[in-house]
């Protein structure tokens, strides 16, 4: 009989053919990176905190005592703040006491979310490539983890109309949607949020939408893109669960504070097991998330952090086509996908592990986001994730050192 911890291990590729457990390709490349003195660009997070006066925020509360379990659900001021966020960017109208519920991130929230409405025998689709912890819920609930590609293209990774119709079933249960997407950097079209709508309705699926990078879409030649949630299509709000976090919006990513929000007896399935998971957490950083959703000035420092990020992304782009890596522009998140073959490398992998030696630069191997044998991991088998939210002296530093690729 097979522990449930290594039916994790299998669909998040960490078991060994000898039935070893090795690290995520992650902690992998950091510790790379650390040892050699490489400039680590496999992991994405910032290098420079968030506004000073959530900051303080959290410092206040702490000093007022805010420093017990807080209610549950959250506290009812973050779920007031985020229902209005809701309402205010996107017309959604949640009610803070029902169909709201703080996690612990939205990692948790996704988990929760997994566990509520999947079993063994239903399956839950997302696209590929996935953020690795997708898998890794989606194997914990015994579930089966089907995928339909995106597809790179001039435009962006776009997608693939054909390939989401075929990995659609009678069992499919849940769409697990990533938008901005974490790793390709794509913010999916109104259009082709349609498109997986209809699906969703024709096999009666709920869509478990994962938006934590809502706010960092990222300007181009085209203007910066919309995000839209896909509760705002039609007949999409009552089958929809909407997860995002402050971590990537504010630059607090260790402070761990998310949320769900969507049709009360969804949020009530998730909340009944969510509770059982972490219970509570983040108490003194719950009433600065609170202030933060709420105020003007948080707002424009998002809105300068977009920017900031736009004019990094291009910075490191620019290098990596220089460097001789095929790149695909990203619309939004930290992140940037670059093709090595251009460079001779037809495993990403093998070059991630080499380019510290050979640039003083580490990445990670998009095959870390992908089901081995799938076809798009077959596709992006020469594909590196890096990612530019770091100072932009570290980048430029990066940046030079790539430039030893081509000599």
């Amino acid at each position: 009989m097979t522990s449930r911890w290594r039916d994790v291990a299998a669909a998040t590729g960490l078991l060994g053919s000898d039935g070893s457990v090795r690290a995520t390709v992650f902690a992998e490349m950091s510790a790379l990176a650390a040892r050699t003195g490489a400039i680590n660009l496999g992991q994405g997070f910032p290098d420079v905190d968030g506004p000073a006066s959530v900051a303080q925020a959290a410092s206040d509360a702490i000093a007022a005592g805010a420093n017990q379990y807080p209610p549950g659900p959250g506290i009812p001021e973050l779920r007031r703040a985020i229902a209005d966020h809701q309402r205010r960017h996107y017309g959604l109208y949640p009610d803070p006491d029902r169909e709201v519920l703080v996690t612990t991130g939205a990692t948790e929230a996704l988990a929760a979310a997994v566990l509520a409405l999947v079993g063994p025998g239903d399956e839950v689709l997302t696209l590929e490539p996935f953020y690795d912890s997708y898998a890794a819920v989606i194997a914990m609930a015994g579930a089966v983890h089907t995928t339909a590609a995106l597809r790179a293209t001039p435009d962006g990774f776009r997608l693939d109309e054909a390939a989401l119709a075929a990995a659609f079933s009678d069992r499919t249960r849940v769409v697990l949607l990533n938008t901005p997407h974490n790793p390709t950097g794509t913010v999916l079209t109104r259009d082709e949020l349609a498109v997986v709508a209809r699906f969703a309705q024709q096999h009666d699926a709920i869509v478990l939408t994962d938006e934590v990078y809502e706010h960092l879409t990222l300007a181009g030649a085209a203007g910066r893109p919309e995000h839209v949630p896909i509760a705002t299509l039609p007949g999409m709000a009552e089958r929809t669960l909407t997860v995002s976090s402050a971590g990537k919006t504010l630059s607090f990513t260790g402070w761990k504070v998310g949320w769900v929000s969507g049709p009360e007896h969804l949020v009530t399935a998730v909340r009944t097991v969510k509770q059982f998971l972490t219970y509570v957490s983040g108490a003194p950083f719950q009433p600065a998330v609170a202030f933060a959703l709420g105020d003007p000035g948080v707002a424009a420092w998002v809105d300068e952090l977009a920017a900031s990020l736009a004019s990094r992304r291009d910075l490191l782009c620019d290098g990596l086509t220089a460097a001789g890596f095929a790149v695909v522009r990203p619309q939004g998140t930290y992140f940037v996908l670059a093709d090595a073959a251009g460079l001779g490398y037809a495993d990403g992998a093998a070059l991630c592990r080499d380019l510290p030696a050979l640039a003083g630069v580490v990445g990670v191997p998009v095959t870390a986001f992908t089901h081995d044998g799938s076809s798009a991991d077959r596709e992006l088998r020469s594909w590196v994730r890096f990612t530019f939210v770091k100072r932009e002296s570290v980048l430029r530093e990066a940046v030079e050192r790539l430039a030893a690729l081509r000599t």
